[in-house]
Parts: C-alpha cells; sequence; structure tokens
C-alpha cells in the first residue's frame, strides 16, 4: 500500500493526468477499505440525470468563441472609452474586462491568454511597474468566478444540488465589492505613480460601444432571460452559444463558420471533456469516501472540536485555501463541496452562502503555490519565473483575503435578494 501510494505521487508530480491520478487512488483506496470499486460509477448516474449538464458545454463553446473572435479587443476599448478617465484608468479597465471576460470563458487561463497579451504591453507603456502589472493581470485572470455564467457555479449548484438561479444573484454583490476593492487600489497606485489619462469623450464612447454593443449586451440578456423566467439555465446556455456564434460569424464577421467551426468545436470538447472527466471520476471518489463514513468522521470530530459558527467558518476558510493551492476548482467543486455541505448546515451556514465562500476562496487558489494555474499560465504567457509572478500577487492576494473575511462574516452580502 505505501508503495502504491508513493508511485502514484511520484507519477502525479511527473505529469500524470489528474484524472488518473484521482481514479487510480480511488481504486487503491477501494481494494484497501474492502469497498466495491463499483461504487465509483454510482455517481456518474446522478451527474448524468442532472438538467443543468448541458449548461457547461454550451457556455464553454461560447467562451471560446468570444476568445477566438474579436471580443477581447472590443471590450478593452469599450471599458477604456468608459473608464479610462478615472485615476488608474487603465488598471481598471484591466480589472473589469478580465471578470467580465472570465465569467463567460471560465477560470480555465483563458482570460490570461487572451486579455494579458494585450493588456501587458500596454501597462508597461504608460509606466505601470511591472510587479504592479504582472499581479493584476495574473489575479484577474480568476475575476468574474461569482457573475453569471460562471462555470464554476454551474459546477458547485450540480454538485451541492442547490438552485443555480439562486447561486447567481448570490455571487453578484460580493463579486461587485471585490472588484470595489481592486478598483481603489488600481487608483492608488495610479495616482503614485502619476499614470497619465486620457479625456473622456463622448465621441469615441459612442463609437466603441456602437462596436461592443452586442458584447456588453450579453450578460443582460441572460440575467433578464434566466431572472424573467423566460428560460431555464440550459435553455440560457443554447441561447448564448447561438448569440455568440451569430454576433462572431455574421455581425462581426471575426470568425468563419465554414473554416473555424471544427477547430472551435474541437477546442471545446477538449476542455469540456477534461472537466467532465475529472468530475466524473472525483465524484466516484466522493461516493466511496461517503461510503467508508469520513463525513460523519470529519463531522464528529467538528462538534467536539468547535462549539461556535465563527470558529467553524475560520477553520473552514482555512482549510479551503490549503484545498485551493493544492487542487484546480472543478476538482475540489466535486470532491470537497460533499465533505463540507453536512458539516455547513450543521453549524448553519446557509448552502448558497456556502457555495460563495467556498468559490472566494478557490478564486484566490488559483494564484496560490503549489498548483495555482493561475501563476502557470502567467509565467508561460508573461515569460516571468513562477516565483516572480507570486511575489507581484501578492498586494492583490491580501486583499482579496480582507474580501473573503468580509463575504464569511457578512451573509447579506450573498443572501441580499432573500
Amino acid at each position: 500500500m505505501p508503495f502504491a501510494v508513493t508511485a502514484i505521487v511520484l507519477l502525479a508530480l511527473f505529469g500524470l493526468p489528474l484524472f488518473a491520478v484521482l481514479g487510480a487512488g480511488s481504486l487503491l483506496y477501494a481494494h484497501h477499505s474492502d469497498l466495491n470499486s463499483a461504487l465509483l460509477i454510482v455517481e456518474l448516474n446522478r451527474l448524468a440525470a442532472s438538467p443543468n449538464l448541458i449548461a457547461i458545454p454550451l457556455f464553454t463553446l461560447a467562451g471560446v468563441i468570444l476568445s477566438s473572435g474579436g471580443a477581447p479587443q472590443r471590450l478593452i476599448r469599450m471599458f477604456n472609452a468608459l473608464l479610462g478617465w478615472m485615476p488608474g484608468g487603465l488598471s481598471i479597465v484591466a480589472i473589469t474586462a478580465c471578470a467580465f471576460f472570465t465569467s463567460f470563458s471560465g477560470a480555465s487561463g483563458v482570460t490570461i491568454l487572451a486579455l494579458g497579451g494585450l493588456l501587458y504591453p500596454v501597462l508597461r507603456k504608460v509606466q505601470y511597474p511591472e510587479p504592479f502589472s504582472l499581479g493584476l493581470l495574473t489575479t484577474s485572470g480568476s475575476l468574474g468566478l461569482l457573475f453569471p455564467p460562471s462555470l464554476a457555479i454551474l459546477l458547485y449548484g450540480v454538485v451541492a444540488g442547490v438552485n443555480i438561479d439562486d447561486l447567481f444573484l448570490a455571487g453578484v454583490v460580493p463579486g461587485l465589492v471585490l472588484m470595489l476593492i481592486l478598483w481603489i487600489y488600481a487608483a492608488a497606485v495610479g495616482t503614485r505613480f502619476d499614470i497619465p489619462r486620457h479625456p473622456f469623450s463622448w465621441t469615441i464612447l459612442r463609437r466603441a460601444l456602437r462596436t461592443g454593443f452586442g458584447d456588453l449586451m450579453l450578460p443582460v440578456l441572460i440575467v433578464v432571460g434566466i431572472f424573467g423566467g423566460y428560460v431555464t439555465v440550459s435553455e440560457a446556455a443554447a441561447c448564448t452559444a447561438l448569440y455568440v456564434l451569430l454576433l462572431e460569424s455574421v455581425i462581426h464577421r471575426s470568425i468563419s463558420l465554414r473554416r473555424q467551426l471544427v477547430p472551435l468545436l474541437a477546442d471545446t470538447a477538449v476542455l469540456v471533456g477534461s472537466i467532465l472527466i475529472i468530475l466524473g471520476i472525483a465524484m466516484g471518489l466522493t461516493n466511496l469516501l461517503i461510503d467508508a463514513q469520513l463525513p460523519m468522521q470529519l463531522l464528529e470530530w467538528m462538534q467536539n472540536s468547535i462549539d461556535t459558527r465563527l470558529k467553524f467558518l475560520l477553520l473552514l476558510n482555512l482549510f479551503l485555501l490549503a484545498v485551493g493551492a493544492m487542487m484546480d476548482i472543478f476538482s475540489a467543486t466535486v470532491v470537497v463541496v460533499p465533505l463540507i455541505l453536512p458539516l455547513a448546515q450543521r453549524f448553519g451556514v446557509d448552502p448558497v452562502h456556502l457555495g460563495v465562500i467556498f468559490l472566494a476562496n478557490l478564486e484566490i487558489g488559483y494564484s496560490t503555490p503549489p498548483v495555482g494555474i493561475n501563476l502557470f499560465i502567467a509565467s508561460q504567457r508573461f515569460e516571468k519565473p513562477v516565483l516572480t509572478l507570486f511575489r507581484s500577487t501578492l498586494p492583490f492576494l491580501a486583499l482579496m483575503l480582507v474580501w473573503l473575511g468580509i463575504v464569511t462574516y457578512l451573509p447579506a452580502l450573498s443572501l441580499w435578494w432573500r
């Protein structure tokens, strides 16, 4: 047993795919605990039967089409015309554009690849310090996780069995609070280094809105459609994919359906396939852990060790920060959420509020070693060492930790609509 565990860990360190590590670990655990390995596939039936599952590939397709078309350039022009006159205007533009784009593309590194290459040279050209520019673009790669139609929210809703419409509403105010905190910091940096600003122009704004109006209307249509009761989440995902496809191919003509549709579908299939295979294996592992009564043992330990809701939330955040530093958000969601959900209910934490806390922690985890995916993607994109990028993100991570405390201990921010 120890030899097998060591072998799996070493293979993981040398690049064995995560689904293979989880699968091998699950089979090994089942064999060692004399559990039926068929438990690994029982949860797949519940996953396949989820009515919201189809929304994941459809929203992913919309994000792939947007990143391949001219959406990144249009968003930057539009937000720069709208916000570029403010102190630290360009950095505020970067934060806003990244959050907007991540909400559709998912925090899969697409934002850093699509927008980072455009924004980094512009930030440096107007004399923003290199550490600030690198830290901003690295951490901004996961902004927008709490805004609809975030894949992370969809996945949490599927795994936790929580109404996704409620989660979409719950994430709006906490997400805006984080944006406000980062905007204030960006404005302070812009003022400190006397970064030049351009004067506001109605003409430039009208021109930018004319080209970016279709992109700007997308979240509006989704929110109105879902919360107005006109479409379900799955129907909204299908409408979004069709809308984006028509927007890029017919209106802006930035992609050719004849030449690019198949490659775009292939890119989407690879991204969605990687998510679903991890999801399936991880849910099987979760089923094994539940059958082994691990959640009940954990609950018993928590009940004996922690007697207040305040202590539970503090321990929960420390635990989730550690999880975020070691696991990607999709694996963490399907492995950890079923374990912490009964504990949170025991201490009176609303499942919707728990979802916001969970995603906030994982949003921070994207930029923390050893597995912070933003660090590695930014290292490849900006050709900088991971350690340099981590040091650059520290001021932003400190602000995000303050925000995490606010979101955790002020549940009214997440449950404002009730």
